[in-house]
């Protein structure tokens, strides 16, 4: 953990007599939850059931190597900031966020690779090595991801959508966006060349969805890395946990591990607390559930509580894919890779169709593999490099026996990248860790293992996902990627700041009785 002594303000002396908001897991969108919260004045709890901070952003650490679990780019860095202004301080005493150019190399199976980038001009010399008459469409396609932009993010990404009419008001515009098109489609209608429209359709991947299947308001990432760009926080993404642990900290919250939520308590319709596994109660005005949405409702609150969110309802819905992740360390270096490559496989729609529709697990896979120490060398020993290389895989729907498949599945990558990426791979590794679909499930408590929640498609967005604030429960709170408006870094911490929307601050809050285990 990060030392805050000396640079933060003393902590506030939190009184028993301010209200109680218990938030359940340390995932990104949790602790800007509790920051959020702790500005509004409540005496805050966040409640984690691993040994640290982070949930998806765990941080692993062995053999001299620090291997970031999960998310590794970090765009609209302002959200972060935002959330040091509230506590008085500013987020570059505590981080220090770096650009990374490119933004990504992506190399198809042939070995010719794109480097994708904020650079316009680069862009178009890119493009033009592939097609040259695509350059035009590249203008083209930014300008209208400008304009979904200005829609989904700047003024949709933090509006609640607790009410049906919230979604009728913004229907004909996104009518006017082609919001009906699929990423794919709509990026087909600006490029013609076939690698083209993978190198700008792919985006959705990092956020669970399939780009053949999910809404084209998600083509506005483009122009959101454009305009703030791709950083990387030095000495890895859990500086950026821990620096939030260290406001929550400030601000006289706490942050308790190894503290596993059972259920949540319902009194006459309302939250009033949450009982843990070990069957300690812990009273609550406010309960914010940063856990996955289908597994806060499918297993931490009574059947008897849900009418829209019930057990039927969740079964039937469509989830996210999962991750096979393999983080490694080499006794190398391998100074030509750069710090964040997409290795493309022999297909693209098929292998998407085996992952979200058929839900088989095929023998040929696409990779996002991650080199942090091509931006940070302190990640691992001298002289070595830190890496992780992800896999999208079908949710535990496919029936795949990962305790079978797992070391299987990682001899297939590894030749791969020893192929490709990574000569004589075998030989180097001297570190190594798995996390698979079944670790999503049981230490993540993701339903099914899917990665990112409820898959992002049109008809399970906004209004149509499960709500910031719970339908089925006065009280209770949804943040993370489960809810609106989804997946990844900006939205997690986006479904927060709805928060400041939806709870009053703690003045405005009535002290509720406690309640009796």
């Amino acid at each position: 953990m990060l030392d805050y002594t000396s640079a933060q303000p003393t902590p506030q002396i939190p009184s028993h007599r301010q209200p109680h908001a218990v938030v359940i897991g340390s995932g990104f969108g949790g602790l800007a939850a509790a920051v959020r919260l702790g500005a509004k004045g409540y005496r805050v709890t966040v409640l984690e059931k691993l040994d640290a901070p982070g949930g998806r952003a765990y941080v692993y650490r062995q053999d001299g190597f620090t291997f970031d679990a999960g998310p590794t780019i970090v765009t609209a860095p302002f959200l972060f900031e935002e959330l040091w202004k509230l506590c008085g301080r500013k987020m570059s005493d505590d981080v220090t966020l770096v650009p990374v150019s490119p933004f990504y190399r992506i190399r198809f199976q042939d070995g010719s690779y794109f480097d994708y980038s904020d650079d316009a001009d680069a862009m178009r010399r890119e493009i033009a090595r592939f097609s040259p008459g695509d350059v035009d469409g590249y203008d083209a396609y930014m300008k209208a991801s400008e304009a979904i932009f200005k829609v989904g993010f700047e003024r949709l990404g933090d509006v609640p959508f607790s009410r049906w009419t919230d979604m009728a008001k913004i229907a004909p515009e996104m009518i006017r966006l082609s919001s009906y098109r699929s990423v794919f489609s709509l990026v087909s209608k600006f490029f013609r060349d076939e690698r083209l429209r993978v190198v700008f359709s792919f985006h959705p991947l990092l956020i669970g969805g399939n780009p053949f299947a999910v809404s084209s308001i998600y083509c506005l990432i483009a122009f959101l890395e454009r305009r703030w760009g791709v950083h990387f926080a030095l000495g890895g993404t859990g500086r950026l946990v821990d620096g939030l642990v260290g406001l929550i900290e400030g601000q006289g919250g706490k942050v308790r591990y190894n503290a596993e939520v059972r259920e949540i308590v319902v009194r006459q319709g309302a939250a009033c607390g949450v009982r843990l596994v070990s069957g300690e109660m812990i009273d609550a005005e406010i309960v914010v559930s940063n856990a996955d949405s289908a597994w806060t409702y499918r297993h931490l609150l009574p059947s008897s509580a849900r009418s829209r969110w019930t057990d039927r309802r969740i079964e039937r819905a469509r989830y996210s894919m999962s991750l096979f992740v393999w983080y490694f360390g080499t006794r190398r270096r391998y100074d030509d890779v750069p710090h964040h490559t997409i290795l493309l496989g022999p297909r693209y729609k098929e292998l998407l169709t085996d992952i979200f529709e058929r839900q088989v697990l095929a023998d040929d896979f696409s990779l996002y593999l991650h080199r942090p120490t091509a931006t940070d060398s302190s990640l691992a020993p001298e002289g070595c490099d830190a890496f992780y290389v992800l896999s999208p895989v079908p949710h535990l729907q496919s029936g795949t026996d990962w305790g079978v498949m797992a070391e299987k599945y990682r001899r297939a990558i590894a030749r791969e990248l020893g192929n490709t990426m990574l000569p004589d791979l075998d030989n180097h590794i001297v570190s190594s860790h798995m996390l698979t679909p079944q670790d999503f499930q049981d230490r993540l408590s993701s339903f099914r293992g899917a990665a990112f929640g409820l898959e992002p498609i049109l008809t399970q967005s906004a209004w149509f996902r499960p709500h910031n604030k719970s339908e089925e429960v006065a009280n209770l709170y949804l943040v993370g990627a489960g809810t609106h408006p989804g997946a990844g870094l900006p939205g997690v911490l986006s479904s927060a700041r709805v928060l400041d929307s939806l709870i009053p601050d703690a003045q405005g809050i009535t002290r509720l009785d406690p309640v009796t285990a």
